[in-house]
């Protein structure tokens, strides 16, 4: 029996070392993350925004959306995916729908945050959180979901207080969320090296994620050996993705305005592209199926031939033909 996503990710987060994970926003942004090499993925809920509707991560992006599109990247690859939850879409309740629904659609994991509606972006201004008890029963409502599902998906709690209340606040809610079971921890916009090295120390026994906002975030970018020694375990690139896509199209855009294609090295050749999307493995699964029906095609001309055509009436259509066609030249 092959091994469930949420088992191949419970996996990792039981074996040594740090895990990087980039945020994909689509199937082919998930196939190249597969592609790379890496065990797992996250989506971004930014990057799926932008990407989906070209609109900024402020819960505009609707709940249906989010699942939608984590379908299609599932679908499209065979290592684990975490999604992002954003604040479960509600109340208590909604948080059990929204992990229903997660385990569903096939996800390995899912982060929920502790932020009001609407939501607002991490490492961007106006965030504001739900009071600490709406906060801790958002995660109970979510591992209640799981049990009740016979699922084994992994829960990651994300607080965001660490911006919109204190440092302390956030280091009081990630406790809380450990004590009520949650399997992962996740403070957002941690602002030092120490903040994230203090938040390691609590529940020792919880596995850590850093949000390392790429390009001008708040918290510390710190390389794989370094964040292993503070105490991570898994950590995701939100944007790197998504942020080079923008400017390689901007790049080529620039390129063919001025009557010239991408430079060679900065777009794949043809054949690479139908590699990556799939037509090489599909062309060798096709022929399992192959018949010896010969279909006539550009290049399978049939002259001097008659051929009784016969369109019956379709009571949708009203057509009626009968006659017939000749290839033959007059």
């Amino acid at each position: 029996m092959a091994e469930s996503p949420a088992k191949a990710l419970r996996r990792i987060l039981d074996s040594p070392g740090v895990h990087l994970g980039p945020a994909c926003f689509d199937a082919l942004s998930a196939k190249l993350v597969e592609r790379a090499g890496f065990d797992y993925c996250f989506t971004s809920g930014f990057s799926i925004s932008a990407a989906r509707l070209c609109l900024p991560d402020v819960g505009l992006i609707s709940f249906g959306e989010m699942m939608d599109q984590g379908r299609q990247i599932i679908q499209a690859v065979s290592i684990p995916i975490i999604a992002d939850g954003d604040n479960g879409y509600g109340n208590a309740m909604n948080v059990k729908r929204t992990i229903r629904d997660a385990i569903r659609a096939g996800y390995a994991g899912i982060f929920l945050e502790d932020q009001v509606s609407p939501k607002a972006c991490g490492h961007t201004r106006g965030r504001k959180v739900v009071p600490r008890d709406e906060a801790v029963m958002r995660i109970k409502a979510a591992i209640d979901a799981r049990k009740e599902s016979g699922s084994d998906i992994v829960i990651i709690a994300r607080t965001d207080s660490r911006q919109a209340i204190s440092f302390d606040e956030s280091l009081w809610r990630s406790q809380a969320f450990a004590d009520v079971g949650a399997d992962v921890l996740l403070i957002d916009a941690l602002a030092s090296r120490e903040e994230m090295k203090a938040f390691c120390e609590i529940a020792p026994s919880v596995p850590k994620m850093a949000n390392l906002l790429e390009g001008g975030g708040k918290t510390p970018i710190l390389n794989p050996t370094e964040l292993e020694d503070v105490g991570f375990k898994i950590a995701a690139y939100p944007l790197s993705l998504m942020g080079v896509s923008i400017r390689a199209m901007q790049n080529a855009l620039t390129s063919i305005k001025g009557g010239q294609i991408p430079s060679h090295g900065s777009i794949p050749t043809f054949e690479e592209i139908k590699e990556i999307v799939g037509f090489n493995s599909y062309y060798e699964e096709e022929k399992r199926y192959a018949t010896n029906t010969h279909h006539v095609s550009s290049q399978n001309v049939v002259k001097n031939k008659s051929f009784n055509v016969r369109f019956f009436e379709d009571p949708n259509f009203h057509v009626l033909f009968q006659g017939t066609f000749s290839s033959e030249k007059k």
